[in-house]
């Protein structure tokens, strides 16, 4: 087994999936799911991820243009033929191009499964993360009327989900929240705003503070931190950040000023597994939970964040639901399920565990590049 591993070619592959059903959130509505599927080469073995960027810069700034643009003329040139000791030598090798770091995870990311692969050793271990199995929960997108998120909440909470995740936007949220708790009064459940709220909204989530509601995510804006101090100071429930946190960095000014009480780690979000592990212990240094959200994975995306989830910092439920959630088919086989007790299980194959099946990549793969030193 050789001690330094050199990248010799990178491919991207643009994935565009449909969506069992829409999915509506306060950017908009989902019917498909497109994204490049992207893959590392060296030492004869083949390393996968999943960009998690989206055709619209709705959730960031990033788009699959903008991904394919970075990883073809700017990141893909500075990771081939480098020698990699380490997969946590990759986003140094970024550090002079800004930002972009859905574009970074995912070639970082993809270097994680090859080293996995080349060591014989699962991402989980290799992150030194302990568990085989983690709880999860499910995330539920705007609904026509309040019986109708009625009606898919106790569906998935009699499924055996941990934590039902409600996705809100003004107009749309005391109403339904209230009507959920109604309906399942025991069910753990948060709120997710995705940055629809202004600090003018307060009487609102004060509001929410009767319904016993496990956390409201990323209610205030995406870049700030300030006013979602100013907002948890006013209101008992956890504020959950996810845009708002980028870094490691971001993490600790977040905990100094009191910006929230937990935080949404999703890898693509953050530059891949490296620096996640890096807010992971930044949080729980802290004495905070941690959790990780979800961006419509297919099941490559869906290896990924189990193994990141295996942490001992992320004690809540993540949105890592089974793969008939969204799809009538996943990119990989056999699918993602979930258990009765609400878990779910962690890969145990080298790598990510999981590669696309050939098939199916076929069928909804589409334009493909590679590139060699």
């Amino acid at each position: 087994m050789a001690d330094v591993l050199r990248i010799d070619g990178i491919g991207i592959e643009r994935v565009v999936m449909p969506l069992k059903a829409p999915f509506e959130t306060s950017f908009g509505v989902e019917r498909e799911r497109a994204f490049w599927l992207v893959t590392v080469e060296g030492g004869g073995l083949t390393g996968y991820a999943e960009s998690v960027a989206g055709d619209e810069p709705y959730y960031n700034e990033e788009t699959n243009d903008t991904v394919r643009h970075m990883i073809r003329d700017h990141l893909g040139p500075r990771l081939l033929g480098q020698p990699i000791e380490h997969p946590d030598e990759v986003l140094p090798l970024f550090a002079q191009v800004r930002g972009n770091r859905m574009a970074k995870a995912a070639l970082e990311m993809a270097v994680w499964d090859l080293y996995g692969r080349v060591r014989n050793a699962p991402i989980s271990a290799l992150l030194g993360g302990a568990r085989d199995r983690v709880p999860v929960g499910v995330s539920i997108g705007i609904q026509a009327t309040p019986a109708d998120l009625v009606t898919q909440a106790t569906r998935f909470f009699a499924a055996g989900y941990r934590r039902l995740k409600i996705k809100i936007r003004p107009g749309l949220d005391l109403e339904p929240l209230r009507a959920v708790r109604r309906a399942l009064p025991d069910a753990p459940m948060m709120a997710d705003a995705n940055s629809a709220y202004s600090l003018e909204a307060v009487s609102v989530f004060q509001e929410m503070d009767a319904l016993d509601l496990l956390m409201i995510e990323q209610p205030l804006a995406e870049d700030d931190l300030v006013d979602h101090a100013e907002l948890q100071a006013l209101i008992k429930t956890p504020v959950c950040l996810d845009e708002s946190i980028r870094t490691q960095d971001d993490a600790q000014k977040a905990f100094r000023i009191g910006a929230c009480r937990v935080i949404n780690i999703k890898l693509g979000r953050v530059g891949g597994f490296s620096e996640a592990r890096r807010i992971h212990d930044v949080a729980r240094a802290q004495g905070y939970p941690v959790w990780c959200g979800g961006m419509l994975e297919s099941g490559i995306g869906r290896a990924a964040n189990l193994h990141i989830t295996t942490l001992p910092g992320f004690t809540l439920p993540g949105d890592t639901s089974g793969s008939d959630r969204y799809w009538e088919e996943d990119l990989v086989d056999p699918p993602f399920v979930l258990e009765p007790d609400g878990t779910m299980a962690v890969p145990r194959g080298p790598g990510l565990g999981v590669v696309p099946d050939p098939r199916r990549l076929k069928r909804y793969g589409g334009v493909h590049e590679h590139f060699v030193k």
